[in-house]
């Protein structure tokens, strides 16, 4: 299903990226609309996939999660299986909070979590250990610097 934006969709959206939890009448507000008409549009935007879901965004250290990391790994074969059972691995293992398949000569790039050093220091020896990893580096995190919303907004309409 495809869905043309109008101006008021593009504020709709840009409002809940901002801010998920916005109510209907407060969005409504913000996008110059009523509230039944902005909800309309908003499930509109749900069934046509541009809105995939809201989620909370929690600090990670203030849980206990010490260590932010990405792992570049490459793999000794890019047949279709091989990937399929590598992405397969990388869905299971609740530390890896991203994995993005990459063209080049890194194959996947993963976002982790660790609560500590032991942890990250196990997640790199489980991700050479797996079949088909020629390499793995690392790189540690030293500070968050942006934390921008997926989508620049700002640069549409």
């Amino acid at each position: 299903m495809t869905i043309e934006l109008d101006a008021t969709d593009w504020k709709i959206l840009k409002e809940l990226q901002a801010d998920g939890r916005l109510t209907n009448v407060e969005l409504a507000r913000r996008a110059g609309l009523s509230a039944p008409p902005c909800l309309r549009r908003v499930r509109a935007l749900e069934d046509a996939g541009i809105i995939r879901g809201y989620r909370a965004m929690l600090d990670g250290k203030l849980l206990g999660f010490e260590i932010t990391c990405f792992a570049m790994v490459q793999l000794s074969s890019q047949a279709g299986q091989d990937l399929a059972q590598f992405e397969s691995y990388i869905r299971s293992w609740s530390i890896v909070r991203e994995c993005w398949s990459l063209s080049g000569d890194i194959d996947f790039l993963l976002k982790c979590v660790a609560r500590d050093l032991h942890s990250f220091q196990k997640l790199v020896l489980d991700l050479t250990a797996l079949p088909n990893v020629r390499n793995v580096r690392t790189a540690l995190t030293v500070a968050h610097v942006k934390d921008s919303p997926l989508i620049p907004l700002e640069t549409m309409r």
